[in-house]
């Protein structure tokens, strides 16, 4: 009978991971699941950590728990998410160890990649570049997230495993008007806009860059997949130094057709402008995803369904986002 703790089981990759469990816990898997909120234990806090390491001795730790934002926060606030997502994941994993945890999985982002580097990203492409400026602190961290994991076993033989999705959405995202990301953004704003019969709703730049995105159910099921995986898998799909697996749906859309597919889902009938005098961005971020294909496992939410799922997510929840 395992015990899992999933460290940050309120966010939207937790939640989704702890749904999952609950249901496998449904169907009579013999599973003790091990939650804390934020109030209860503060994950900077080394002691705290510590402590409730010790006291509840999990089998199996989930690291889904990190700082994160969209292009705004990282650059307001950069000092807060090197930090934040370095203590959290010092301070876990250690603890972990400490307690005699043999098996983790830690949660990064694809944003550990080179800012130019060629497309799909490859796991190999990591350290082989500089890195995009706007969210470097948060790279950094994760980026020493995945190192901690690998310097771990291999000094002490514990089996600590890292997943890195690509952009995420579903249930339980940040709908914030300054804060979000893309996908979540867009949903608002045109949903905004449908509501006041707005005749535009203007994105910024070409909308020719191509971005990936994948459900959040998508990645609760990748993330414990790669839980599940035995060892000797695990190890012969990945290297010592190299043991990261990216977690995509491997299909990429441009941004401007993603804002009219949400137009659609959203009932906005307006038109879309380009201001074409705000900055593109990186032109493609798009993650290669074979290494994870190869053992086994492929993203099933297909990009319309899950912006419609999301958008009614976002319908029964509005009141929770109004400023």
């Amino acid at each position: 009978m395992p015990k899992i703790y999933v460290a940050g089981h309120r966010g939207m990759v937790g939640g989704a991971i702890t749904r999952q469990l609950q249901q496998r816990q449904a169907a009579g898997e013999d599973i003790t699941l091990v939650t804390r909120t934020h109030a209860k234990l503060e994950l900077t806090n080394q002691v705290a950590v510590r402590d409730f390491m010790m006291t509840e001795k999990p089998d199996i730790v989930i690291l889904a728990a990190a700082k994160v934002g969209g292009i705004l926060a990282n650059n307001s606030y950069p000092a807060e998410f090197i930090y934040d997502n370095l203590m959290v994941q010092c301070n876990v994993i250690h603890a972990a160890w400490e307690a005699g945890v043999e098996r983790l999985l830690q949660l990064g982002s694809s944003c550990i990649y080179p800012k130019a580097v060629p497309q799909p990203m490859r796991e190999a492409a990591l350290l082989t570049g500089p890195l995009e400026p706007t969210n470097e602190p948060y790279a950094v961290a994760k980026i020493a997230g995945i190192k901690i994991c690998e310097s771990y076993n291999r000094q002490y033989g514990v089996d600590y495993r890292s997943v890195m999705p690509t952009n995420l959405y579903g249930p339980g995202d940040n709908f914030h008007p300054e804060n979000s990301h893309v996908l979540p953004a867009l949903i608002r704003r045109f949903h905004e806009a449908a509501q006041e019969s707005k005749d535009e709703v203007v994105i910024w730049g070409s909308g020719k860059p191509r971005r990936e995105f994948l459900h959040v159910d998508d990645m609760a099921a990748a993330s414990l997949f790669v839980m599940d995986l035995d060892k000797a898998t695990y190890d012969s799909n990945t290297q010592p130094q190299l043991s990261h697996i990216n977690v995509g749906s491997g299909v990429d859309v441009s941004i401007l057709e993603l804002a009219q597919m949400v137009a659609e889902v959203t009932g906005y009938k307006g038109k879309i402008e380009l201001d074409r005098t705000k900055p593109d961005g990186t032109m493609r971020k798009l993650m290669d995803v074979s290494r994870l294909a190869d053992m086994g496992w492929k993203a099933s939410i297909d990009l319309e369904n899950g912006v419609r799922e999301t958008y009614q997510w976002f319908l029964e929840n509005q009141d929770s986002f109004r400023r």
